[in-house]
């Protein structure tokens, strides 16, 4: 099994930053990609970044410029560094990792963490 562990939300001001970190544990053989996705209320679950195992990332639109994706292969652990936050990234994020077990490639989603933005 693996256990995804996330850490870094909370209540900040716009204009204000936010550090997202999600520790991955347990049995595989090793962790492909590594992304964030947020939900807000009454609207789907959407992508905000990800980032392969060779360090490629692709981001939301919405959110180029401003958040950086980044990986610590030897801890297991993806980061979301939010700068210049804003309302709209209001949202519950969660995290979602792809490993390899055995030559099959399964997905998991952390519990999520809530980023409010707001004055």
């Amino acid at each position: 099994q693996l256990q995804l562990v996330e850490s870094g939300g909370g209540l900040v001001q716009p204009g204000g930053s936010l550090r997202l970190s999600c520790a991955a544990s347990g049995s595989f053989a090793s962790i492909n990609t590594m992304a964030w996705y947020r939900q807000a209320p009454g609207k789907q679950r959407e992508l905000v970044a990800g980032i392969t195992s060779d360090g490629s990332t692709n981001y939301a639109d919405s959110v180029k410029g401003r958040f950086t994706i980044s990986r610590d292969n030897g801890k297991n652990t993806v980061y979301l560094q939010m700068n210049s936050l804003k309302p709209e990234d209001t949202a519950v994020y969660y995290c979602y990792v792809k490993i390899r077990r055995a030559f099959v490639l399964y997905d998991y989603w952390g519990q999520g963490t809530q980023v409010t933005v707001s004055s």
